[in-house]
């Protein structure tokens, strides 16, 4: 990694972690989902105190069972460690077996440019579109990736001074201003969500003209 310091997860340990450990980053992002982005990214540093390091090839071949064990003990890495703990196991043994154990050889092998980067980061379990952006965007933004085309790959989260993601959090000001971004966006969501309710109706006529009545689906 080639980033002096990250204000990812607001707790310095971990953010050292962060800055030094590709594999501790990508994980941090593949736990970024349904619990705050800093509590996502302070994962990987509580579960490398539980196993004694975040080695990659160690937790690929850890038995499931011992595993969602360590990841489990409270506060759990996230708040469904079950299933987390399960993506978890599978984004190391697909980097044991796509990459030799190299995390950051995602990123590094054969010099990718932005639109292949993002391929790469699409096959990886647990990665979507929006997530495989998202980090695509950090990288970009905060440890030196600089491929071709990298802004256009990430979309809008690769947008240069914006505040819409974890690529976007330098210190506590991003941060709120990127907690902020998301509210409004859920709060749109929700709203868009309400106007967009079925409908159903059936028309009724009397001696003078037809009338609809519509009744809205709760």
């Amino acid at each position: 990694m080639t980033t002096n310091s990250v204000y990812l997860s607001g707790d310095p340990a971990s953010d050292e972690l962060l800055a030094r450990d590709p594999f501790a980053l990508l994980m941090g992002m593949l736990l970024d989902q349904q619990v705050p982005m800093e509590v996502a990214f302070a994962g990987p540093a509580k579960l490398a105190e539980r196993l004694g390091k975040l080695d990659v090839v160690d937790i690929a071949e850890m038995e499931p069972d011992e595993f969602l064990e360590k990841f489990s003990i409270k506060p759990a890495v996230h708040r469904f460690p079950k299933s987390m703990a399960t993506r978890v196991q599978k984004l190391a043994t697909e980097i044991v077996d796509e990459y030799d154990g190299d995390t950051a050889a995602i990123w590094t092998s054969g010099d990718p440019t932005g639109p292949e980067l993002l391929k790469r980061l699409k096959k990886l379990p647990g990665f979507g579109e929006q997530k495989a952006k998202i980090f695509l965007a950090l990288l970009g933004k905060q440890f030196d990736f600089n491929a071709d085309g990298w802004r256009e790959a990430a979309g809008d989260y690769g947008t240069k001074d914006s505040r819409r993601s974890i690529a976007d959090v330098v210190d506590e000001d991003t941060l709120l201003e990127v907690r902020a971004f998301k509210k409004q966006q859920k709060s749109a969501a929700k709203a868009a969500k309400k106007q967009a309710l079925p409908l159903t109706g059936r028309l009724s006529t009397d001696s003078t003209s037809p009338v609809l009545k519509v009744t809205v689906l709760a």
